[in-house]
């Protein structure tokens, strides 16, 4: 058997510390009350009206759909929708009454798309370090969407995640994103480094 050609030893250590956060991820939502969105709910107070893209969550994700409601009560929101592999995200408006149907890889899209651009992204992770690094599943579609809407104009990226999915340190490589903040159950926290 030989090693495959393409995965690099930063892709090996991801995908070891995605297995590890994963379960955290898990065990943080099993014991969490539905509702963990108060600490995302305040931050977000001061930006009503800004165009904000938030997720619909799959697996162990924590749930920003509390906020996005909120938020679209305000403003347009938009939900990530996969165009390709190896592309950056589009977002489609969303709001509660929005039809929905099932996109790649379980999420939950709009069955009309109505494209729009965000200035804010709640973004989800598998893990995340004190200096706004962040993990995701492995495709690499928030980093392409970062770096895009970045270089149009600023974008605030805030990662919505459980304090226990926090890790010391993740491999990393030169195109990963960084997140400007990281908002958790229990804190907003502001990268350091």
């Amino acid at each position: 058997m030989s090693a495959d050609p393409a995965r690099t030893p930063v892709d090996a250590a991801k995908a070891a510390a995605r297995v590890a956060a994963l379960a955290r991820r898990a065990e943080a939502h099993r014991s969490r009350g539905p509702d963990m969105t108060g600490r995302l709910a305040e931050l977000l107070a001061g930006y009503r009206g800004v165009p904000l893209a938030g997720y619909m969550p799959i697996r162990s994700e924590i749930d920003p759909r509390p906020v996005m409601a909120d938020a679209a009560a305000h403003g347009p929101v938009g939900v990530p929708v996969i165009t390709g592999k190896a592309q950056p995200l589009r977002f489609a408006l969303w709001d509660p009454d929005t039809e929905m149907t099932t996109g790649p890889f379980g999420a939950r899209v709009p069955a009309r798309p109505q494209w729009m651009v965000p200035e804010i992204l709640i973004v989800p992770l598998v893990a995340f370090t004190a200096t706004g690094a962040r993990l995701g599943y492995g495709g690499g579609f928030y980093d392409r969407t970062l770096a895009e809407l970045r270089a149009c104009g600023p974008v605030l990226a805030i990662g919505f995640a459980y304090a226990a999915q926090q890790t010391d340190a993740l491999p990393d490589d030169p195109f990963d994103a960084p997140l400007d903040l990281i908002v958790t159950e229990d804190a907003v926290l502001s990268p350091t480094g």
